[in-house]
């Protein structure tokens, strides 16, 4: 897979490192760089397109193997990009 866009700085909140499975996270992370937007709806994944064009906020949604929901939001300037559960956002 190759990276559409870098990442910046990555982190993930206290909660998702306890919660999820690192390995599938750092997928998560390579997955979401390629621009695949994972588990988000076509609505969602249409958005994500524009705004990789566009210098927008991107935001993907993934499930660990133990299939806990989570988030990989990217800032719109590339700074950060975020792992986070639902109940943290």
């Amino acid at each position: 897979m190759k990276p559409k866009f870098e990442l910046g700085e990555t982190v993930i909140t206290r909660n998702a490192a306890d919660q999820l499975v690192s390995s599938d996270v750092m997928l998560a992370l390579r997955r979401h760089a390629s621009g695949d937007w994972g588990d988000c709806c076509v609505e969602d994944q249409k958005e994500n397109d524009f705004s990789l064009d566009h210098k927008l906020r991107l935001m993907s949604v993934y499930h660990d193997s133990n299939q806990n929901k989570f988030y990989v939001i990217t800032e719109h300037d590339r700074s950060v990009t975020t792992v986070l559960l639902p109940d943290d956002y």
